[in-house]
């Protein structure tokens, strides 16, 4: 999933090696953890969300298919990671 990810993302902004994916979760459901350079957000949300919800659905039809939930988070610098922090609460 993460390849799948990094692949899309790095080919969609400008700055590909600010690209940071942090996957999070275990067998049966995950969260994809997004953070790229604050320039190259408007173009990984696209107008009106229409890029995101592409991207997202794509992740899905993947992850279907594997049989795993899956979720698409898009980190802002210095946004703590909530799946992080829940990870660290257990």
């Amino acid at each position: 999933m993460k390849e799948f990810i990094e692949y899309i993302i790095k080919n969609l902004v400008d700055n590909p090696d600010k690209v940071k994916i942090n996957q999070v979760g275990g067998t049966q459901s995950m969260i994809i953890e997004l953070s790229v350079e604050k320039s190259d957000i408007g173009k990984i949300i696209g107008k009106r969300g229409k890029t995101i919800n592409a991207i997202r659905t794509l992740l899905m039809s993947v992850a279907s298919r594997n049989g795993i939930r899956v979720s698409l988070e898009i980190l802002e610098d210095g946004e703590p990671s909530k799946a992080a922090e829940k990870a660290d609460a257990e």
